[in-house]
């Protein structure tokens, strides 16, 4: 795999960023699409060693044709920027084209499919009509369906992931989720970029064609709550209630969340479909044992994060600390 191209899009995003920072980190060269080069995560890629960035958007035609000229790998991610749809098939076509040996894409399930009454999340079903293209034109590729980001938890007043931050230091976190019921999840940021890596190296032989599920634990919001509880040493409580909406989002965001919250959470509808939901930590563990789990996350990450977004709960009175000290050992207190 010595002296490979590899093309991304979206690059400032947590997984393609995951992906490209270990394939430039074992020498790959890595042709990674952006739409402009602000932000953090944006700077670091541009800084990477072996890595060259295409700046510009995906409904150019003549960026979906450069991104792919002499690549023999690609990871694509597309997004909700743009018609993803007609995205998608654009740079599976262009990637056809140009002759890509070995193609990753990030999709997800459509569970109208299922028969089972369940309605399609709109964000999701997308990525399932670009998967149905890609197999379409016999593109050599690979499906891959990441879980709950970890990274998605937040103290800041944003839909269905609010870690939100109590009067007495405590954290609530209200979720149309049965409590008790298992959901998939991964810490996106650092544990993307080497399941991929890994798929690349095993190759098409062995995953062509494939769905893999990419989540290292089943955690109960309940778990959830109870790892970031002992990660931050504060009380973490659980509530199965609707999905607040206390900030304007798009249109299309919201009804997404709608949907999610019908199938997901009134409907219980497993995450990956029926048919991914068995052994899905099994195969990612088998690409990828380094994972950081929810406790970790929590305690390591979650803080700087929250940082990184100018909040300061971490650096404030520490009488918390102490309440949950008593809690651990208390039934019922999470």
């Amino acid at each position: 795999m010595t002296g490979k191209t590899v093309a991304c899009i979206n690059s400032s995003g947590r997984q393609a960023s995951s992906f490209i920072r270990v394939a430039s980190a074992i020498g790959w060269h890595v042709r990674a699409q952006m739409r402009d080069r602000v932000g953090i995560i944006a700077e670091e890629v541009c800084s990477l060693p072996n890595v060259e960035v295409i700046e510009g958007s995906l409904e150019d035609e003549s960026i979906v044709n450069t991104l792919f000229k002499n690549v023999q790998l690609a990871f694509i991610n597309t997004t909700h920027w743009g018609d993803e749809v007609a995205i998608g098939c654009a740079l599976a076509n262009a990637a056809k084209k140009a002759g890509v040996q070995h193609y990753i894409y990030s999709s997800m399930p459509d569970h109208s499919l299922f028969g089972r009454g369940w309605r399609a999340i709109p964000l999701w079903s997308r990525k399932t009509l670009v998967e149905n293209h890609i197999r379409h034109i016999g593109l050599p590729a690979t499906f891959i369906y990441c879980g709950i980001y970890n990274n998605n938890f937040t103290s800041l007043n944003y839909p269905l992931f609010r870690m939100e931050l109590k009067d007495d230091g405590s954290f609530e976190w209200q979720a149309p989720f049965a409590s008790n019921e298992p959901l998939p999840w991964l810490d996106a940021e650092h544990d993307v970029g080497p399941a991929v890596l890994q798929i690349f190296i095993e190759g098409y032989r062995k995953w062509g064609g494939k769905r893999i599920p990419i989540a290292f634990e089943y955690l109960t919001p309940r778990q959830v709550c109870k790892a970031f509880s002992r990660g931050l040493l504060r009380p973490v409580k659980y509530i199965r209630g609707p999905i607040k909406i206390e900030v304007p989002v798009p249109a299309g965001y919201k009804e997404n969340l709608e949907v999610l919250e019908e199938t997901l959470g009134k409907k219980g509808a497993p995450y990956f479909g029926p048919d991914l939901e068995d052994n899905a930590t099994k195969t990612a563990l088998e690409l990828w044992e380094g994972y950081r789990g929810m406790e970790e996350y929590a305690r390591e990450v979650f803080p700087l994060e929250e940082s990184a977004n100018g909040l300061t709960w971490m650096n404030e009175d520490e009488t918390p600390k102490r309440e949950v000290e008593l809690d651990f050992g208390t039934k019922g207190a999470f």
